[in-house]
């Protein structure tokens, strides 16, 4: 079968890390395009994988014969790109956070749709192992009832991972337009979706940029959020985390709690309220740490979906309704009150 021409727009770490080295893994993909506004870095990856280099996307989706683009680029091109590339029907994978607005999500949405090309969302919490598992531990009725819930998304910053350093456009409003929820809290939001299988209803957040200098988004965040059934928790953003990675999340319930992510040695644990445990050790959480990072497994879903012609996991209405979480917790802030979703 002929493999799926890809291109990548934006070359920075994101795409460095985890979708040029996934898709190149990929006995179904061929790379055969790289854009960035920084010449170097096309080019470099272009002569790495015999493709073409390019310094302007619209040039890209107008000269490269690609199938299928990953946008991994600032936060505020994440749609005008989605859209020229689903306009030029190409398929897309977009990073997270999917748009800086409600308006900008369903532009994308309506581009995928009259396109008929697949837009995807790069929210890779729902194929971590202990994740999958704990979807199905929930769904099987074990834990009875879901009370309450904490998540937690921080690390030291994304200075010692972005390209750029503490230069980067992370810490810019104007490109990245919001900065620890955007880039963690909106992971998490989109993983506790998909683990309690309902939607959140109301929001209130204190949202503070307080950890770095020169900075004009949030880097601090803690959310309260209760879903349509009244299950009520705390969402942590932060890139104020400055020692181990926090990347856990802890259901407490009817029959007991599940851990998961909140061991070293085991990514999920149930400890029940009749003196039972269990404990799974379900291979490492992808992380930024060195020797931890796997397979995200985005790129393979995404590749597939494609292949098999099926709506992809993360499709642009979900990536949508991740997103309005993150919005109501911005206006809650703006606000001081208890705002719905």
């Amino acid at each position: 079968m002929t493999k799926i021409k890809v291109g990548v727009i934006g070359c920075g770490s994101i795409a460095k890390y985890r979708h040029i080295p996934e898709y190149a893994m990929n006995e179904n993909v061929e790379l055969v395009a790289f854009c960035d506004i920084v010449t170097e870095r096309a080019q470099g990856f272009a002569d790495e994988y015999n493709a073409k280099a390019y310094t302007d996307y619209k040039e890209m989706l107008q000269k490269a014969d690609v199938d299928a683009v990953s946008v991994c680029t600032p936060n505020s091109l994440h749609a005008p790109i989605s859209i020229a590339a689903l306009e030029a029907f190409k398929h897309v994978l977009c990073e997270k956070p999917m748009a800086t607005s409600a308006e900008e999500a369903d532009a994308m949405i309506a581009a995928a749709a009259s396109s008929g090309k697949k837009l995807m969302i790069g929210h890779n919490q729902r194929f971590v192992p202990s994740h999958s598992k704990a979807r199905s531990i929930i769904e099987s009725g074990n834990l009875g009832k879901i009370y309450s819930f904490r998540t937690a998304f921080g690390h030291g910053g994304p200075e010692s991972w972005s390209a750029d350093g503490s230069n980067s456009w992370f810490f810019d409003k104007e490109r990245a337009f919001i900065g620890a929820m955007g880039d963690l809290g909106v992971h998490k939001t989109d993983l506790l979706r998909y683990l309690l299988g309902e939607e959140f209803v109301e929001a209130a957040a204190f949202v503070e940029t307080s950890a770095k200098q020169n900075s004009t988004v949030d880097d601090n965040a803690v959310c309260i959020l209760k879903t349509e059934s009244g299950i009520i928790g705390t969402l942590a953003a932060s890139w104020a985390y400055n020692g181990s990675e926090d990347n856990s999340t802890v259901f407490y319930a009817e029959n007991g709690i599940m851990r998961l992510e909140d061991d070293p040695d085991y990514s999920l644990i149930i400890e029940y309220k009749n003196g039972n445990s269990e404990r799974h050790s379900l291979g490492a959480i992808q992380s930024n740490a060195e020797g931890k990072q796997t397979s995200t497994q985005v790129i393979g879903h995404f590749v597939e979906s494609i292949l098999n012609d099926s709506e992809p996991l993360v499709n642009g209405e979900e990536g949508k309704k991740s997103l309005a979480v993150i919005l109501a917790a911005l206006d809650s802030h703006e606000k001081k009150q208890i705002v719905p979703i």
